[in-house]
């Protein structure tokens, strides 16, 4: 039986989320989609505690966010935001951070940091380049390849999908479906990449899990109808 990884009660964000009770198993590639302000970005950033929910409880593998401190839950709960950023470095440095903040051996850096751009295909001619000299999508295949430095439990995905073409986005779902002890969890208003990309959804409206299914149960022409009237404020 798939062990509960991530486990949520009462979460509430004042005028955001409302009494939200969940559970994440081992392994889940669960897909939230839901209307423009409806609380699905705000959800990822409690899963590694860039916010605090206003009320209710969390826990990541039977252990409450209380006991944990922010930067192990990180390590092991990874967020990659819509906007990327490099913190200022270049792309190597970028890449190598999560490992010199755990003071891993530079040779074992120089390595990993090769061996992520060979998975994501990122060319060695971008390791010396800066933020501003990147695409919007360029930057955000570097930002989930840092998350993806330190082997995460779960990658926390907010519109992946936005900036990158269609051929690095397949590979990129390849890469994470060759990791299959990873879980992960995408925000993604275009529903084609959340029906390839993953086997359960959730349905948030107006801060509610409406539906919490798997994607092939879900009534998706239901769900296109519902989000047909906000698309147009998506960005």
């Amino acid at each position: 039986m798939p062990e509960t990884i991530l486990k949520g009660q009462n979460i509430t964000v004042d005028g955001i989320l409302h009494d939200l009770h969940f559970q994440i198993e081992q392994g889940d590639r669960l897909g939230i989609v839901g209307a423009s302000g409806s609380g699905k970005s705000t959800l990822l950033t409690l899963f590694n505690r860039l916010r605090e929910p206003d009320q209710g409880q969390l826990w990541f593998k039977g252990e409450s966010f209380d006991h944990l401190s922010v930067f192990e839950l990180r390590r092991q709960v990874a967020l990659v935001l819509q906007e990327p950023k490099l913190l200022g470095m270049s792309v190597q440095e970028s890449l190598a951070y999560p490992l010199v903040l755990q003071k891993r051996p530079k040779g074992e850096i120089e390595e990993k940091v090769l061996s992520w751009c060979d998975r994501l295909s990122i060319p060695l001619d971008w390791l010396d380049r800066q933020a501003w000299q990147l695409s919007l999508g360029q930057r955000q295949l570097v930002t989930i390849g840092r998350a993806l430095m330190l082997n995460p439990t779960i990658l926390l995905l907010d519109e992946p999908t936005s900036a990158l073409d269609v051929g690095t986005a397949h590979r990129l779902l390849e890469v994470l479906e060759g990791m299959p002890s990873l879980t992960w969890v995408m925000v993604n208003h275009q529903l084609d990449w959340v029906r390839q990309w993953c086997d359960r959804v959730w349905y948030l409206h107006e801060g509610q899990i409406w539906s919490d299914t798997t994607v092939k149960a879900l009534n998706w022409d239901a769900v296109e109808q519902e989000l047909k009237a906000p698309v147009e404020d998506w960005g």
